[in-house]
């Protein structure tokens, strides 16, 4: 028997990025970003970005702990695309941030 997850204020369709329902802009890894590489509690999320509710931001945060390798792999994307553009010298304090992580 299999189960099926609902996470309320995400939306998953085939071939896109998990994303928030109210704001199809905002994607999961960008909440999940904000987390890993700025250190960001859900509560300073919020604060940070005032378009989002906390309830919004745990249920990013729930589906990156339910499917960690989805996320990253996005997230690991983003950052080879960062790094192959021409101005790969000029890096974002994120990026440093991550680098000194190893996660990048």
């Amino acid at each position: 028997m299999s189960t099926v997850i609902a996470y309320p204020h995400i939306v998953k369709e085939p071939g896109s990025p998990a994303r928030l329902e109210s704001h199809p802009r905002t994607r999961v890894a960008m909440i999940v970003l904000e987390y890993l590489a700025r250190g960001l509690s859900p509560e300073e999320i919020v604060r940070h970005f005032s378009y989002l509710t906390l309830s919004e931001v745990h249920a990013a945060m729930t589906y990156y702990h339910d499917h960690p390798d989805e996320i990253d792999a996005e997230i690991q994307g983003e950052l080879d695309q960062l790094q192959s553009t021409s101005d790969a010298n000029s890096r974002s304090a994120v990026w440093v941030k991550l680098k000194s992580k190893g996660l990048v």
